[in-house]
């Protein structure tokens, strides 16, 4: 039996597709989801009817909304203009909502990826499985973008999973958070998503070994590494790429501005993106950065002068992402679960007491709250609970 609840009037936009099926609250369909209400009379002639929606949708419409204030708050739009922001016109569809699942399908991703990119050119229908993929990931990271950085980030993490397709994932996700503050074109971003999937694909294995590795670089892997770009683009054309700016955002992603000139918007944001997710990862030879120093990295240049890149950046992600620790005022350790208002600010579950021992329950913490405010990052290596995603994630 479905629920109703009124109409929300401040979201119908004339002459435009309605987002949602319209009902009579007997039932009966008054407008199916993609018609028009064409003008003022068709208008009151549907509010005659005491138009309602069903409660899932309404849900879902609402979600919608805040997802967007959320984007133009990280864009930096003006309050007038958050303020006249109606609720948008497209609403996830039923199928959409019900099968997405963050905590089963991004691993479910990533493990596709790292068995995708091992195989390279032995892969069947690469292509195909990668555009595949590209979809499911992106569709994932616009349901629920903290889920996606959470996820991902934890993901990071394991030393036993592939770093090649963690960081791939990451990379390729941040890069579409950050994208349009970045200034990114719309039309390019398939291409960067791509480009930051793909962009090792010439040293997969090898950079899952490199992430193991405590020894200095032979020779041998130095000249692999230094290499992988082309061989990475030779790969992809060998199976029929033939994006061209996929292809320039593969091989350029290791060269600097002052190398090559380009000071194109989707470039820039791939490298910082690349540097940013290797920082935040513990290496066999060195343990990852704290995520304060890994956003200072992209926030300031070599100068250490702010940039307008790594400002939308650090807008856009937080200093503390979704999946690093902290430490809070009360001293608690706690891990991030959402990003806040302010850069600073997270959302986070507290998940170690002040004494030192693991919280029987996760308890959720307001870092804008005095008692709860951060203190400093805490390594992941110094965190020896096992993170339960399905009970921390249920509350944001």
């Amino acid at each position: 039996m479905a629920f109703y609840v009124p109409l929300p009037l401040e979201g119908l936009q004339l002459n435009k597709p309605i987002p949602v099926n319209i009902w009579e609250p007997n039932g009966t369909l008054l407008l199916r989801k993609g018609e028009i209400i064409e003008g003022e009379r068709h208008l009151q002639n549907l509010m005659a009817h005491s138009p309602v929606i069903t409660e899932t949708d309404y849900r879902a419409w609402s979600y919608s909304y805040t997802t967007q204030l959320d984007q133009m708050v990280r864009r930096n739009n003006t309050l007038d203009e958050i303020a006249q922001a109606g609720l948008p016109s497209e609403v996830p569809t039923n199928t959409e909502r019900e099968t997405l699942d963050p905590v089963t399908d991004w691993p479910d991703l990533h493990a596709s990826l790292a068995t995708l990119l091992h195989q390279g050119a032995q892969a069947q229908d690469f292509v195909t499985r990668l555009t595949q993929l590209e979809a499911k990931a992106q569709r994932l990271v616009a349901y629920r973008p903290d889920h996606a950085l959470f996820m991902l980030v934890t993901l990071l993490q394991e030393r036993n999973l592939s770093y090649c397709a963690a960081h791939a994932l990451l990379v390729a996700s941040v890069c579409h958070l950050v994208a349009p503050a970045a200034g990114v074109d719309e039309a390019q971003q398939p291409s960067l998503f791509r480009a930051a999937i793909t962009m090792n694909l010439g040293m997969a294995r090898l950079q899952d070994d490199l992430a193991r590795q405590s020894a200095p670089l032979t020779v041998e892997q130095q000249r692999e590494v230094a290499e992988h770009p082309q061989r990475s683009v030779a790969l992809l054309r060998s199976m029929g790429v033939g994006d061209t700016l996929w292809l320039h955002l593969v091989a350029e992603h290791h060269a600097t501005a002052a190398e090559t000139g380009d000071a194109e918007a989707a470039l820039a944001l791939l490298r910082l993106a690349d540097v940013y997710v290797a920082r935040m990862t513990p290496r066999g030879a060195r343990p990852a950065l704290p995520s304060p120093q890994a956003a200072r990295g992209v926030y300031l240049n070599d100068k250490g002068e702010p940039t307008p890149l790594g400002a939308a950046f650090i807008r856009t992600l937080g200093i503390y992402p979704p999946g690093s620790f902290v430490r809070l005022a009360n001293d608690e350790v706690a891990v991030v679960v959402k990003r806040g208002r302010r850069a600073n600010t997270p959302l986070v579950s507290s998940i170690v007491g002040r004494q030192g021992m693991p919280l029987g329950e996760p308890a959720p913490r307001d870092t804008m709250e005095r008692p709860f405010e951060v203190k400093a990052a805490v390594p992941f290596d110094e965190v020896r609970v096992v993170l339960n995603p399905v009970r921390l994630l249920s509350r944001t």
